[in-house]
């Protein structure tokens, strides 16, 4: 499934959390792990540029934190990243450079890479979101199935078990996200893709695409 791989979906240069993700074959592989990375990165970075807020935060100097942003570890806000009014960040997650986390968004397990936007009413969890991805106002991942059972990445007729109950979406860079999508489990978006508003997602979506709906996909035009 060579779409849904690392190397086909990520710049890792755009994350704190490159060298971490270059030791998987897919991003899901790395949900696990987020919380241990934080805190092994945490420590590491320049006191200079990053102040520890409590147990496992590491927050940047030049980020700029609403007073009424929820903050609970691990956690870190990289430079230049805007946590705006009743953001509520859950716990393990990376918030990249110059990304903005809205109003009443809720991230929980998530790596969001650099220059990233869920500016509002987003809620993103067990999800990687790559550079300069965009999700429109009120779109979700919906990281658990209705029936409990786990998570199967599908493109086509190729299939991948992955052994996990909790899976929200992996978007490629510079994916864009309509307003009111609802990303399902195990959801997969390659780069440079466009997804409609009001959009139910599921499976492996091809890069430099436009999704319209289930069975309707068609390839951008140079």
């Amino acid at each position: 499934m060579e779409r849904a791989k690392i190397t086909s979906l990520y710049d890792l240069t755009q994350t704190i959390a490159g060298e971490y993700l270059a030791r998987y074959t897919y991003p899901w592989e790395a949900l696990k792990g987020i919380a241990d990375v934080i805190r092994e990165i945490g420590p590491t970075l320049d006191p200079e540029r990053f102040e520890q807020r409590g147990e496992d935060i590491w927050v940047a100097k030049s980020a700029k934190v609403a007073p009424t942003a929820a903050l609970n570890g691990p956690l870190i806000i990289d430079e230049e990243a805007e946590i705006r009014h009743c953001a509520f960040v859950r716990g393990s997650a990376i918030v990249g450079k110059g990304s903005v986390v809205g109003n009443s968004t809720e991230l929980k397990n998530v790596i969001i890479f650099n220059s990233v936007q869920v500016p509002h009413y987003n809620y993103v969890g067990d999800s990687i979101l790559g550079y300069k991805s965009h999700m429109g106002a009120g779109s979700i991942t919906s990281n658990v199935k209705s029936d409990k059972t786990l998570v199967v990445v599908k493109d086509g007729e190729e299939q991948i078990a992955t052994g996990l109950k909790k899976f929200g979406a992996m978007l490629g860079d510079h994916v864009e996200v309509g307003c009111n999508s609802v990303l399902n489990p195990g959801t997969v978006i390659g780069r440079n893709t466009n997804v409609y508003p009001l959009s139910m997602v599921r499976g492996v979506i091809p890069a430099d695409s436009i999704y319209k709906k289930q069975g309707e996909v068609v390839t951008k035009e140079c």
